[in-house]
């Protein structure tokens, strides 16, 4: 199965007003095609692909009668084409609106600037070909949030427009509940506690995030669930927001760094008495994601259990007290 594609969606016909549906443009033809979005159909007026018969454009404030043809052209363009990458994922959940996957580490969500033809985005289009949402960045269909290359743990990817639509709102609202085990370096002085510093983009190293004060609002909310004799202490985390990086860089920036992450502050050379191995990525999971499921507006809730190497590694930290 190669050279896959999203092909263009096409959707051009006549269109005439039903009788009760007047009103505002934009909400007309949002309430007579639920499965668009609004934001395409609001594109798709201002872009002149809503018109009267005589060729006329409108607005999306424009109110419309009963019984007015137009003409409506809802295309949308092509999503870039990708190779499908046949990978086991590791599906908690799947069905016509969406999948809840287990992560691993070392996997790239999507396409970019320095990647290969093995991110997450390939996998999901070799597990369900033609049925990944086609909305989104061209290079990320269907995905609704990601986690970082080395961070395992639990994603939602849409399958269906309507369902992306839905999630992003919810993660956008703070209404999705994101839960993080983390193990950081040294010893934390009180049990629980916030960080709110803002962070951005790092003013000097344009790779790295930083707490900067004129950042973006970010908000973690931690408790210390062990703490063991070689100054490591395992963390339970809850972000109230997504930003990248935001538990690596808030930790860092108190001066308890994760293990393994070198970008921001761990060292192995300093540290590597602390490990029969160092390890080799950042201890970071993403154990707890529950979410309104779009079509039936049920929470669901999703745990997934630490990868080996991150209990393995704290196992041997307790056999070392």
């Amino acid at each position: 199965m190669l050279g896959m594609s999203f092909q263009a969606v096409i959707q051009m016909f006549e269109f005439v007003i039903p009788h009760g549906s007047e009103g505002r443009a934009d909400k007309v033809l949002a309430n007579a095609f639920p499965e668009t979005s609004r934001t395409l159909i609001k594109r798709a007026i201002e872009n002149g692909n809503v018109c009267r018969k005589d060729g006329s454009n409108i607005e999306p404030k424009t109110k419309l009668l009963a019984g007015e043809i137009f003409y409506v052209n809802l295309s949308r363009p092509a999503v870039k084409q990708f190779d499908p990458f046949r990978f086991d994922l590791d599906i908690f959940y799947e069905d016509e609106d969406l999948l809840v996957i287990n992560k691993p580490s070392g996997m790239v969500v999507h396409p970019g600037d320095g990647t290969d033809g093995r991110t997450l985005v390939h996998a999901l289009l070799h597990h369900c070909p033609d049925q990944m949402c086609p909305v989104g960045a061209p290079e990320r269909p269907g995905i609704v949030h990601r986690l970082d290359k080395e961070t395992s743990g639990l994603m939602v990817v849409a399958k269906k427009e309507p369902a992306y639509h839905s999630l992003v709102k919810q993660f956008s609202d703070r209404e999705v509940l994101k839960r993080y085990k983390a193990l950081v370096m040294g010893k934390m002085k009180i049990h629980a506690g916030t960080f709110n510093e803002s962070i951005g983009r790092h003013p000097k190293v344009r790779v790295k995030m930083s707490v900067v004060s004129n950042g973006k609002p970010a908000i973690t909310e931690w408790r210390l669930l062990e703490s063991f004799k070689q100054k490591i202490c395992l963390i339970d985390c809850e972000i109230k927001t997504g930003r990248t990086h935001q538990i690596r860089v808030h930790f860092s920036h108190a001066g308890h760094p994760l293990v393994g992450d070198e970008t921001y502050g761990y060292k192995a050379g300093r540290h590597k008495h602390k490990f029969k191995n160092n390890p080799e990525r950042v201890m970071l999971h993403a154990e707890v994601l529950s979410f309104l499921h779009p079509s039936s507006g049920k929470k669901i809730t999703f745990k997934a259990h630490l990868p080996d190497d991150m209990s393995n590694l704290i196992e041997e930290l307790k056999s070392g007290e």
